[in-house]
């Protein structure tokens, strides 16, 4: 059996600051926007791995949803609470400069962790935690 991720999903309260963020900061392709019942889905994505896909969702986006659900999603999501996602990159260095330097909040600064990554953390700006993880290379 041939399992693959294909599409994951980050609630975002403002597609427009999302796009500036994963699209103009992270540098992922904008791949698919569209709009339905009062609602905005993106999808953005790596050039390096075509077959995954981010979709960039508003929260609580069932239209069935209580407003009073809708609203604790909505204060969750303000809270960093929700979704996180872990990015690679063969450089977190260069990664943790860039993305600070686009005014992102910062949660943690780079650091080698015991379970052999150097990574970093940020929230984007709907308040989702964003980790940046660099491999390391163990001694021989």
């Amino acid at each position: 059996m041939d399992i693959r991720l294909s599409q994951c999903f980050i609630a975002v309260d403002d597609h427009d600051q999302a796009l500036a963020f994963y699209r103009d900061v992270l540098g992922l392709e904008v791949r698919n926007d569209v709009g339905f019942e009062g609602m905005r889905w993106v999808t953005v994505g790596s050039p390096a791995q075509p077959g995954v896909d981010i979709v960039l969702e508003p929260p609580a986006a069932d239209p069935n949803t209580a407003p009073a659900d809708r609203q604790a999603v909505s204060e969750l999501l303000a809270k960093g609470m929700l979704r996180g996602v872990i990015f690679s990159t063969d450089d977190c260095d260069a990664t943790f400069e860039r993305v600070r330097d686009s005014g992102a909040a910062v949660l943690q600064e780079p650091v080698d962790q015991p379970y052999g990554v150097r990574d970093c953390a940020f929230r984007d700006p709907a308040g989702n935690m964003v980790r940046f993880a660099q491999r390391r290379t163990r001694p021989a």
